[in-house]
């Protein structure tokens, strides 16, 4: 071996260190294992980008940085590129009478049906458009109904927001905005707000950006399952078939939230505040001690239940 390394010009020592380290794997090569699992248990999974992904990990008992799975998906190149930015669909009606834009760009909730977000999206199919509204809960990001349709008139969104009523039954004083569209002017629209006791806000004309949650979910649909296949191939019905089952299903009930607490999908985030709500109220029927609350608060740990037991140990403090 020495005379090989001398007939090259290489070190012995060298080499040997070389072998060694050709051997051993490198960091980022087990992650990137790691994380190829998990787009395994979820076809959709695979969109998740690094923030996501360490979240995915973390619910796993895998312990490591941002930065450590940002090289990792590099090196396997699963790292997607930007988002485009939003474009408008509807036109607004400049001589009809327009709410004010009461949620001023602030998306944030205390609580369910506190903000509800509403707007319309395109697919373009093999026999037409399919339009699509959708009704958004601030609180948690999750999206209570849907209608879909071949036209985007204003029954679309009076179908989607009427849905949500129905589903949710929420107290009066729901705030429900839109961009500045002609559905959203229109007096249908309006008297179906009126009829449930909720408060209208509009976006200004041209200003998407006052609806940007709402804009961040149709970017999530598109680039996480639409721009991945070829919906101009697709029948209307099909294409209907899809954004349910991604929204209703995956985006709601799986898909991991880098704004909930834990990671936890809008769904279950949701679910658990209705459920401590429900605890509280009970705390306060039976007057329980703080010594109760805690034996409470030590059973909802050992079920492993995060979200509460991180509003559970605000209250203990």
């Amino acid at each position: 071996m020495n005379r090989m390394c001398r007939a090259i010009s290489v070190n012995e020592r060298g080499y040997y260190k070389w072998l060694n380290n050709g051997r051993r794997p490198k960091k980022w090569q087990p992650l990137l294992a790691e994380i190829h699992k998990i787009p395994d248990e979820e076809p959709d999974n695979d969109n998740y980008g690094a923030d996501r992904m360490l979240i995915a990990l973390t619910q796993r008992g895998i312990m490591t940085s941002l930065s450590s799975v940002r090289r990792a998906m590099r090196k396997g190149n699963l790292l997607k590129p930007n988002r485009r930015s939003p474009d408008g669909l509807t036109k607004a009606d400049k001589k009809a009478m327009r709410p004010q834009n009461l949620i001023k760009r602030n998306f944030t909730a205390k609580a369910p049906n506190e903000k509800w977000l509403t707007d319309i999206s395109q697919v373009q199919c093999k026999d037409g458009k399919l339009y699509i509204a959708q009704v958004f809960d601030c609180f948690g990001g999750e999206i209570i109904s849907l209608a879909m349709d071949t036209n985007m008139k204003k029954e679309l969104c009076i179908s989607a927001v009427e849905a949500a009523f129905k589903l949710r039954n929420p107290c009066s004083g729901v705030l429900v905005h839109n961009d500045a569209g002609s559905q959203y002017t229109s007096d249908a629209y309006k008297l179906m707000i009126r009829k449930h006791h909720a408060v209208q806000s509009m976006s200004d004309v041209g200003k998407c950006y006052d609806n940007a949650r709402m804009e961040s979910f149709f970017a999530t649909l598109k680039k996480g399952k639409l721009h991945r296949i070829d919906t101009a191939k697709l029948a209307v019905e099909q294409v209907k078939k899809i954004i349910f089952r991604y929204v209703m299903i995956y985006y709601n009930r799986k898909r991991i939230s880098t704004v909930n607490p834990g990671g936890w999908t809008q769904t279950v985030y949701r679910e658990n505040q209705q459920l401590l709500v429900q605890l509280l109220k009970f705390r306060v029927f039976l007057n329980c001690t703080k010594i109760d609350f805690f034996i409470l608060f030590f059973f909802l740990k050992c079920a492993n239940i995060v979200v509460l037991t991180i509003r559970f140990e605000a209250l203990l403090c």
